[in-house]
């Protein structure tokens, strides 16, 4: 199945349309943007972890539409001893390296890219920053917004002793439990379609499930011009208290990237551009350049960047009433109303049961005429997997 352009690909391609709409202007205007050639949109990292990395890629399209995956392109990176890592795409637009590897200190490194059309682009010689500093500390903290909502915060604490890591930019992947509010121990099964039968049938599971949600924002922060090269209590996330994902138990396993100067003002100017009201400023900036460019003679351009990292990374746990002692949980996905529904055997029911909709919540004892013997529900509120899945991650803890 494909997944579509990366997180930061999507961030580049609505930078790019708001580049071609507002072109640098003070007075935005929306032409009819006539051009025959899209642009290459390029999502690369590489950090120093052992293991497959990815490059994104993708074209911009006309309008508001989904950017277009760029497909049968071949993938290289090189480093200055020649060495090559060859990448296979898996997915449409999704490219994975053959082989597991981590950048190297001391060594530069290049992507190479041909589209499918033999248009062949190049990066500039990326380095590995220094990895003198990993994370100290994750932490959360009930906390209270300037707008005075109420809620959990995420804090990040860091230091580099060297001075040598300066800008930082954070990604997370989240993990929660979620409980089926109105779970039962029964489940409809269809016994036979015609003539209808329809039965409840005890059933053990779809109860407790997980899901795992990743950042999809730009969080950046640096130590540019301070007294020293540290990140404290810095911020990178902040839930509601109202939110369900943190009803039962929390995980947040939070990634800390060292990146080079180069790479922190090119996301930090992609960053620029992700806010409404940015958008809308008095003036916009001109085209951000990354360090992809193309090798013939061409004049077209590419928007993103190659980038070559340090990375250290921290999971933290809790529980909501670790910090919301005695306190009613936030509110469901759904009201859940008890019983509110009878449903009698019919092709209504069987189309309900069959499009995974609903649920079984009680038996009705006395049903009035034209009710069913059976009281329904939204799914959600009696089976977890309409949000997330059964399987317990590895990494769990209780």
């Amino acid at each position: 199945m494909n997944r579509g352009p990366s997180k930061y690909g999507k961030m580049i391609f609505t930078f790019f349309w708001v580049y071609i709409i507002f072109g640098g202007c003070t007075e935005p205007f929306s032409p009819d943007i006539p051009f025959s050639d899209s642009l290459l949109v390029v999502d690369a990292t590489i950090t120093n972890e052992l293991k497959n990395h990815e490059v994104f890629l993708s074209r911009s399209t006309q309008g508001d539409e989904e950017p277009d995956l760029e497909s049968n392109a071949t993938v290289r990176i090189v480093d200055d001893s020649q060495q090559q890592f060859s990448f296979t795409e898996t997915e449409t637009g999704t490219y994975v390296s053959d082989v597991m590897f981590g950048a190297e200190p001391n060594r530069s490194y290049r992507l190479l890219i041909t589209t499918a059309s033999g248009r062949e682009y190049a990066s500039s010689p990326a380095v590995l920053p220094p990895q003198t500093t990993e994370i100290a500390d994750v932490y959360a903290e009930r906390t209270t917004t300037e707008s005075g909502l109420d809620g959990m915060g995420i804090f990040v604490n860091s230091f580099d002793p060297t001075g040598n890591s300066i800008y930082y930019k954070y990604e997370y992947e989240e993990t929660y439990k979620i409980i089926a509010p109105r779970w039962v121990p029964f489940g409809f099964a269809i016994i036979n379609e015609n003539p209808l039968i329809v039965d409840v049938r005890s059933r053990q599971g779809q109860r407790i499930c997980f899901a795992s949600e990743e950042s999809n924002t730009i969080i950046l922060t640096n130590t540019s011009g301070v007294g020293e090269d540290r990140v404290t209590d810095f911020n990178i996330r902040f839930i509601n208290r109202d939110d369900y994902i943190i009803s039962h138990r929390y995980s947040v396993l939070v990634k800390q990237f060292v990146l080079s100067r180069e790479a922190f003002e090119f996301y930090e100017k992609l960053q620029d551009f992700s806010g409404v009201e940015s958008l809308f400023s008095d003036s916009q900036p001109g085209f951000i350049v990354g360090n992809i460019f193309p090798q013939d003679s061409g004049n077209d351009r590419v928007v993103g960047i190659f980038e070559v990292s340090s990375v250290s990374e921290k999971r933290l746990f809790f529980n909501y009433s670790d910090f919301f002692p005695g306190e009613d949980l936030p509110p469901f996905v759904d009201d859940c109303p008890p019983g509110s529904t009878s449903a009698p055997e019919s092709e209504e029911l069987l189309r309900l049961i069959r499009a995974n909709t609903i649920s079984f919540s009680n038996f009705n004892q006395n049903p009035s005429p034209g009710q069913g013997r059976w009281f329904v529900q939204p799914r959600v509120c009696g089976d977890c997997t309409a949000l997330g899945t059964e399987a317990i991650p590895d990494f769990w803890e209780e």
